[in-house]
């Protein structure tokens, strides 16, 4: 009896699981990569190639809709302010694994944990990833928030460093990368936030370090309350920094300005957009089958990032080729 018990239980636990994550929340040490099932899956790549000055920004989401499952997806590069997005039927996210799958109209996604090739008209990412620095944390991105069922948005930067080698395509020029500096993010839920402003870095120099930040208006029900997270990545010691932490935010189109204080730490961040202006982003409108371009990100802006610990500076630089971002979507 007790091994019919133990086999029956196997089978309960995973789908016990699975419903707990179809409310967008996550089981301490689960896995947040896979689609959950909600309205809104979102994945997101950023690298970067400092020694050419060149950032690429590729995303890609799965989005429900009774008319048929669709995707928003982008590559963004700088140099040269190139976006290409398109709407692209027919996509497939599974829910036990990372897959990403959508073919239509010539338009192509095929995203996993170890590589990503998205076509989009005439520009293409076809990129290799290795040297993963995963999350650490039993809790996802926005901490203890991570486990709180029907949020509107919930964020995870999964993947805090790594290397991305393949070629990056537009028209008749070529990238070629080997060895560049990955970072990888998701959010999911309802969809995007009425407001949220965003931000990551990992060009400090020589120092390996990786710094992301993301904020926006959370709601629960008729609760709604401006919330920012940080995370950093300092070698293999990564700092959390959300709710209940104190964190205060300022942002615009121009300047990013965050601090992070805990009775250890405090991380303050100065951003800035840069003169060109910045890229302008996708957002998807999952019930409406549309998407709308609200998001605003400069590819490589600058950000300063200082981090103390008991009041005694333990890192301090500035990266040239930091993503900052702000967006907005209709009430």
């Amino acid at each position: 009896m007790k091994v019919v018990g133990s086999v029956a239980n196997a089978g309960v636990i995973p789908k016990l699981v699975s419903l707990y994550r179809r409310s967008g929340a996550d089981v301490p040490f689960g896995d947040p990569v896979p689609s959950h099932g909600t309205e809104m899956e979102g994945w997101f790549w950023r690298l970067s190639d400092p020694a050419e000055g060149r950032v690429v920004v590729a995303l890609c989401s799965a989005n429900r809709h009774p008319a048929g499952d669709w995707s928003t997806a982008a590559i963004a590069l700088h140099p040269g302010g190139v976006v290409q997005s398109a709407v692209v039927d027919g996509v497939r996210a599974d829910r036990r694994q990372f897959s990403v799958q959508a073919d239509s109209g010539g338009d192509f996604i095929d995203a996993s944990r170890e590589r990503l090739k998205i076509i989009l008209g005439d520009t293409g990412v076809d990129l290799t990833f290795h040297e993963p620095y995963e999350w650490p944390k039993p809790f996802g991105g926005g901490g203890v928030f991570s486990s709180v069922p029907f949020l509107n948005q919930y964020w995870h930067p999964y993947r805090l460093g790594g290397k991305a080698s393949g070629t990056v395509t537009h028209r008749n020029q070529e990238w070629a990368f080997t060895d560049a500096t990955l970072y990888c993010e998701r959010n999911w839920g309802a969809g995007f936030p009425l407001r949220w402003w965003w931000g990551q870095a990992h060009d400090f120099g020589d120092a390996d370090v990786s710094v992301a930040f993301s904020g926006g208006q959370l709601e629960l029900g008729p609760l709604k309350r401006d919330v920012t997270g940080v995370v950093v990545r300092l070698g293999d010691r990564v700092l959390r920094l959300t709710p209940p932490a104190l964190v205060a935010s300022s942002c615009d189109l121009q300047r990013w300005h965050i601090v992070a204080r805990t009775a250890r730490y405090r991380v303050e961040l100065d951003g800035r957009g840069t003169s060109a202006g910045p890229h302008v982003l996708p957002v998807p409108l999952p019930a409406e089958r549309r998407n709308i371009d609200t998001d605003y990100e400069h590819l490589a802006g600058t950000l300063h990032l200082q981090v103390r610990e008991w009041g005694r500076t333990i890192f301090e630089g500035t990266s040239t080729l930091a993503g900052l971002e702000i967006g907005s979507r209709p009430a």
